[in-house]
């Protein structure tokens, strides 16, 4: 369905976003499906030719990757990457048309992966820098959310653990961040290996502060081939269902033999104490 999906619920209703990954649709950007249930799925259903952004809406000639969607000062964002840039597009509804004036978030190398974490009274950035491997940073941004604060720029996590880098590769990868607080703790989630890796996971790391340093949990990953028995398990997002249920919806490869088009999932999930994981006897969802 969609590959590093996103869900976005809104007055009763789920949107679904993600990298396009169906050869059968024509065009790019980002498709928007929706549901009242998380069981039965409608759409494509954007005001741009079922796209929530098309190409042509603002920024980005190609590589329409990973968009995240928030709802700010009484309109909706989408935050995406495309040209391995990230940009900010403005909408008056979760379908859209998003657009934006043609620009990026502006830096001299590549990011990707972008999510906007909106904590104190600040903004930050998490993101994917491809500097000696895909690695995460986070920084502040500008009010308006037209530029980071170069300043405040931090990494937070690169592969060190023996999971996060199963193929013993040297351009290692951590990305597809999503970032949540509960009480005083921070939790980074992230996917590690490369995403045509069988391995490629979920894991997640803490601290008590949105810059870090973040500690790697010792049961990551807590979402794998391992748990589910499908490979290719990760770079996801969490959402909350109408009781506050957590959920985590992510994309899995097509079968044991092939990658592509990958499958969208959800799984439920929790927090015992301070420790993140799938709920017990939690079964996926596979969305249609």
């Amino acid at each position: 369905m969609l590959a590093d999906p996103t869900i976005f619920k809104h007055n009763g209703m789920y949107y679904l976003y993600g990298t396009k990954n169906n050869p059968n649709i024509q065009g790019e950007g980002f498709l928007v499906y929706t549901s009242a249930d998380l069981e039965n799925w409608e759409g494509p259903a954007g005001a741009h030719d079922g796209f929530a952004f098309k190409k042509g809406d603002g920024y980005g000639d190609t590589g329409f990757w990973a968009p995240q969607i928030f709802e700010h000062n009484g309109k909706f964002y989408m935050a995406y990457t495309a040209n391995e840039q990230i940009a900010i597009a403005v909408s008056n509804s979760p379908l859209g048309p998003f657009t934006n004036a043609g620009n990026s978030i502006p830096f001299n190398g590549k990011q990707i992966d972008p999510f906007v974490f909106f904590d104190g009274g600040k903004i930050y950035l998490y993101h994917v820098r491809l500097n000696e491997g895909n690695r995460i940073f986070v920084a502040e941004m500008e009010d308006d959310l037209s530029a980071i604060k170069p300043e405040t720029l931090t990494e937070c996590v690169h592969a060190t653990k023996p999971w996060e880098n199963t193929q013993n590769v040297p351009w290692t990868v951590t990305e597809g961040p999503t970032v949540f607080k509960n009480g005083s703790l921070y939790y980074l989630v992230y996917s590690a290996n490369d995403f045509r890796n069988q391995d490629y996971a979920v894991g997640y790391a803490t601290s008590s502060s949105p810059f870090g340093p973040w500690s790697k949990d010792n049961n990551s990953p807590f979402i794998s081939k391992q748990l589910l028995n499908y490979p290719g398990t990760g770079h996801g997002d969490i959402f909350y269902g109408d009781g506050g249920d957590m959920y985590y919806v992510f994309h899995t490869h097509f079968s044991n033999i092939q990658v592509d088009p990958r499958k969208t999932a959800i799984l439920p999930i929790t927090l015992q104490g301070e420790t993140l994981a799938v709920k017990p006897n939690a079964e996926i969802m596979w969305l249609h």
